[in-house]
């Protein structure tokens, strides 16, 4: 894996501590995920937490509604590599 595979979003730390907050393993929290119509496997969440995979809007508004959360508590209130992550995809 090579460092442009890296930092592919922000949300994936906050997402792996409000996971373990409500007590849901990923498989647990990837079945909530499908049930919502996103075809997501606990790898694919994995993937995301780790911050190895992109999060789309429509993805995001998913896990705000399986969490019951607010958009905006899927944000750190810290960022910290916003510009690895932008530059994703640049030559």
């Amino acid at each position: 894996m090579g460092a442009d595979d890296k930092n592919q979003n922000i949300v994936g730390p906050v997402l792996r501590t409000m996971r373990v907050e409500a007590g849901l393993s990923q498989e647990q929290l990837a079945a909530k995920i499908q049930v919502q119509g996103w075809d997501l496997s606990r790898a694919g969440l994995s993937k995301i937490e780790s911050r190895l995979r992109r999060v789309n809007d429509a993805e995001l508004l998913v896990l705000s509604r399986v969490l019951g959360c607010d958009l905006k508590d899927l944000y750190p209130s810290r960022v910290n590599g916003l510009r690895d992550v932008l530059r994703q995809g640049k030559p």
